[in-house]
């Protein structure tokens, strides 16, 4: 079942149950642009749909997977840690501000940080969430049908 972040509260909560996504980490993500090229090698070059999807793992057992999927996706920032470095994220930030809902991997983060800011940042128009049962684990989640 998918549940949509559409006020302040709606974030609280989501905020709360995945305690700030404390001992979370980005396991894998996908992004659907809307443009395509078909069989005839026709382009359709409108980024319409602009979805990003991302799955996160918690050491909770309460909702350890959960699925993100951000929809009219107007900023996205990824920094992964290379090798050296371990990349769980200890605490995060949400913001709905101008019709927008930002997430940020660090907690303490504004709207200001957005320049600044040097880790992973997505702002979208709408947020809905899922959990995901039974695939913890490195298996991929989004696989290819072909």
């Amino acid at each position: 079942m998918w549940y949509e972040i559409n006020n302040n509260d709606d974030l609280i909560n989501f905020m709360d149950m995945l305690c700030s996504f404390h001992d979370s980490c980005i396991k894998e993500m996908k992004y659907l642009s809307g443009a395509y090229v078909n069989e005839e090698l026709s382009m359709y070059p409108i980024n319409d749909r602009r979805i990003l999807k991302v799955i996160i793992q918690r050491q909770f057992q309460d909702n350890p997977m959960i699925e993100m999927e951000f929809e009219g996706l107007k900023l996205f920032r990824l920094s992964p840690c290379d090798d050296n470095y371990s990349c769980e994220i200890l605490d995060s930030t949400m913001i709905l501000k101008d019709g927008f809902i930002y997430w940020f991997d660090c907690e303490g983060m504004s709207i200001g940080d957005l320049d600044t800011y040097d880790g992973t940042v997505i702002c979208a128009l709408k947020l809905r969430w899922r959990s995901i049962g039974n695939c913890m684990g490195e298996k991929e989640f989004f696989t290819s049908a072909v």
